[in-house]
């Protein structure tokens, strides 16, 4: 039925409001798992230093002679190294005529709208970084100075394809990268391999980190037990988000930022993210019609004792 002949209907109308609601969606995730779950410390210069030690192996053979001369053991020193601290920024730059026009949503405040949003997206580098296999980089004048990633520290607990595979660790200026393997199938035998050495030197890892293919495949990992649904819950659980071992209990924690070839097996307390410079804003100098801001953070990985924690490399992702 056509619309009645005198009536004024809204394809007619002039001068109608626009309806644009303050709502901005954004699916892009926000998660740092790695970064969230370690420590916090301070660096004092570029090159962030720590020493590691160990106890010397556990012996069933120490009795000596009633009245024998005491001999003197070999002491070993500390193991000195470090990494370097990183910068990473974002710079805005806005017009003199963005900043006058009326937004919708957050964007009202366009300046703190838009360092809000890079500062999430330097966080996600930063988790990036460290959960790398990334090695350590002396800067000097044409170079950036590089922080050695997670894999990069890993040396002592390691499963990984040693058709090709190597690891990396610290070679006493820097922290090498490891080199990939032939990606094999991850099993929960390998699991048990890392948490169990892992345990063996010292550590007491309570979270595993993976990205999506190989959290799906540690949910499939069936232990000793057998899964029982109820079929009035209408519920099917296919998720295993805590792993007890025979050395404890470890969190699996799905993470996008990770590499996906890698399964991290992590005692957090060993670990620690340390700024020089804590993330900082200012303005730049003004060049014409828009005003400039830069954020920016330099910070390191510090892994106070690698060999308490593991990383299950060389795995397919698909």
């Amino acid at each position: 039925m056509a619309t009645y002949t005198d009536a004024f209907d809204t394809p007619t109308a002039i001068g109608e409001r626009e309806d644009l609601t303050d709502i901005i969606e954004d699916v892009s995730p926000t998660e740092t798992p790695f970064m969230t779950m370690i420590g916090r410390g301070k660096a004092r210069n570029v090159f962030h230093e720590w020493q590691t030690d160990a106890l010397a192996a556990a012996v069933d053979t120490n009795a000596v002679i009633e009245g024998e001369d005491a001999t003197v053991g070999a002491i070993t020193p500390t193991t000195r190294m470090g990494n370097y601290c990183q910068i990473s920024d974002k710079v805005i730059a806005l017009t003199g005529t963005v900043q006058a026009v009326d937004f919708a949503g957050k964007q009202k405040n366009m300046k703190g709208y838009q360092l809000m949003r890079r500062s999430q997206e330097i966080k996600r580098d930063m988790d990036k970084q460290m959960c790398s296999n990334k090695a350590s980089v002396a800067p000097n004048s044409t170079t950036a100075a590089v922080s050695g990633g997670f894999e990069s520290h890993i040396v002592t607990n390691v499963s990984i394809n040693t058709d090709t595979g190597v690891v990396g660790g610290w070679d006493g200026s820097v922290f090498a990268a490891p080199t990939a393997g032939t990606a094999r199938a991850l099993t929960e035998a390998m699991l048990k391999t890392v948490l169990a050495a892992a345990w063996t030197s010292g550590g007491t890892p309570t979270k595993l980190i993976a990205g999506s293919f190989n959290k799906q495949k540690i949910s499939g990992f069936t232990g000793n037990s057998t899964r029982m649904d109820k079929g009035e819950d209408k519920r099917l659980t296919a998720a295993i988000d805590y792993y007890v071992s025979d050395f404890g209990e470890v969190q699996v924690c799905p993470s996008r930022f990770c590499r996906t070839r890698t399964v991290m097996v992590v005692d957090p307390t060993l670990w620690a993210l340390c700024y020089l410079r804590k993330f900082k804003t200012w303005e730049l100098a003004k060049l014409g019609d828009h005003d400039r801001w830069q954020l920016l953070v330099q910070y390191t990985l510090r892994g106070n004792n690698e060999s308490g924690s593991g990383i299950i490399a060389d795995l397919t992702t698909s």
